[in-house]
């Protein structure tokens, strides 16, 4: 009993925290359907990732606020509805709610045949940008979380390096602890630029932090 007393305790803290978040009130505010999207939204007026014209995959889109934020990017008009200039893939093993201008493929990024589906999708193309807020269910073993943070990361990165412009960035999600040092290191190994980056919209007690990668060094190559 006391753990559930406990659980609930933690559980209405939660609560009381989100529903008080400057950023929740302002995703509500604005028609975003979760606070990430400002995340992405410093990381993009940070660096000038997003562009009109750009093919932009978005690996762990569910619920969709990255995709919402460059559907808004991408559109004339802003958040208007209308032709879009440029192309937004969005992946994720959990279902999305449709974004006018999205396509959207459910699907786990971890399995072979999801990538082909993508692969298909994309047509040949290039992406322009790369972004992933994809995090996998934490256990709270520390080595076994940073194992999986980092088989996700690692994914990100190949998918970039295969089918990504050499111009391009990729930018992911992941978190402070045991393999963080690990994930810098192939970030250097494969982009000329990388950037760390912890925007506003994360939680201060949260160890979430994103990295950057903008431009793939000649011969990089997937794992």
């Amino acid at each position: 009993m006391k753990t559930r007393t406990k659980s609930k305790k933690v559980n209405k803290a939660w609560l009381n925290d989100h529903v008080n978040d400057p950023w929740v009130k302002l995703a509500q505010k604005e028609g975003y359907r979760a606070r990430a999207a400002y995340k992405l939204k410093e990381i993009d007026e940070t660096l000038g990732l997003v562009k009109p014209g750009f093919t932009v995959v978005d690996l762990g889109s569910a619920p969709g606020a990255w995709s919402q934020y460059l559907r808004r990017k991408l559109a004339p008009g802003g958040a208007a509805p209308g032709a879009l200039q440029g192309r937004i893939i969005g992946l994720d093993i959990l279902p999305m709610e449709p974004i006018e201008g999205v396509l959207f493929l459910q699907g786990d990024f971890r399995e072979p045949e999801v990538v082909v589906r993508l692969e298909e999708a994309m047509a040949g193309q290039k992406a322009d940008l790369v972004v992933s807020d994809m995090a996998p269910n934490l256990s709270g073993i520390e080595s076994a979380d940073a194992a999986r943070i980092a088989h996700l990361v690692e994914l990100a990165v190949d998918f970039a390096v295969r089918h990504m412009k050499p111009e391009g960035a990729l930018v992911v999600k992941l978190f402070h602890g045991s393999g963080y040092s690990q994930l810098v290191k192939h970030f250097k190994e494969t982009f000329r630029v990388v950037k760390p980056l912890k925007p506003k919209a994360s939680r201060d007690k949260s160890s979430e932090t994103f990295l950057v990668g903008i431009g793939l060094k000649t011969g990089a190559a997937p794992r």
